[in-house]
């Protein structure tokens, strides 16, 4: 079948309240396309604006002026501490390349994940555009806002990976030593590496009230049975809190805090769900 025919017969498919298969992977085709479009234009502009990213964002948990650093001098010297959790000091580590195409690599790696984070909105909405038709009047009702809440959420474990996880790993692994005879020289590779992964795991891991309330919504989750599994929760949270930091304890806990405080807010999100279908049946 000629693909123009199947536009029409999506179109007048779609009209008629139905789609056949062929309607629905031409309406996902669209979709993809217009998330990849939006995607490649923010990766090479990212791209384009490489001094910017590399030594204004990349690099700047390496230099003691970083926004957390100052905050943490800051903080410490207005409650009395004096420098106690002022981190001052002059990276001990040089960033090298042992790769002949290491830099190019990483260029084109940071762009992409610079990229996916700015159209993670716009991907997201072409992703709810599509799912959107599928649900019910009600449903449409009770996911108003579900694209900014999840933006916002993502965008907020962005910046806390990013303005707390990794400094504070960052300056644990430069500082740690065993003798003063040796001298660290990371591979710009592994730092790259792990700045992304500490990052977009974060985000990740921030959308779990969004999860929490889908699964509420199909009745495959509840407030009791998340009570009464909190227990293992704090060990699996502890374990991926161990995962993205493999730092030291207090980096850890660092991260468990807020991805603890994360699922007993989904508790209280999963308990609203449950009320309001609760509510809907007896009505």
């Amino acid at each position: 079948m000629p693909l123009d025919q199947v536009d029409v017969d999506a179109m007048e498919d779609h009209e008629s309240g139905e789609m056949t298969f062929l309607g629905h992977i031409e309406t996902l085709r669209k979709h993809i396309v217009r998330a990849v479009i939006m995607f490649l234009v923010f990766a090479v502009a990212a791209f384009f604006f490489k001094d910017f990213i590399f030594d204004g964002i990349i690099f700047a948990p390496t230099r003691e002026d970083f926004a957390t650093y100052r905050a943490l001098c800051w903080l410490s010297q207005n409650l009395g501490l004096g420098d106690s959790i002022c981190m001052k000091f002059d990276m001990p580590f040089t960033l090298i390349n042992t790769k002949l195409s290491g830099q190019f690599t990483m260029h084109i790696q940071v762009a992409a994940v610079v990229g996916f984070i700015m159209a993670f909105p716009v991907i997201f909405w072409e992703i709810w555009r599509f799912v959107k038709p599928g649900l019910h009047r009600k449903e449409v009702k009770y996911t108003q806002g579900i694209i900014f809440f999840t933006s916002m959420l993502f965008l907020i474990g962005v910046m806390f990976g990013y303005y707390i996880l990794t400094p504070f790993s960052v300056n644990f692994f430069a500082t740690y030593s065993i003798s003063g005879t040796i001298t660290n020289m990371f591979d710009v590779t592994e730092y790259i590496s792990f700045l992304t992964m500490c990052t977009l795991f974060s985000g990740i891991i921030f959308e779990l009230p969004i999860g929490v309330y889908f699964l509420s919504k199909l009745g495959m989750l509840t407030p009791s049975l998340m009570r009464n599994y909190r227990r293992h929760a704090i060990v699996v949270l502890m374990v991926i809190s161990a995962i993205i930091t493999p730092a030291d304890v207090a980096s850890m806990v660092l991260v468990f805090i807020p991805i603890m405080l994360l699922y007993e807010i989904s508790i209280f999100i999963s308990a609203y769900v449950v009320k309001r279908l609760v509510k809907e049946e007896e009505s």
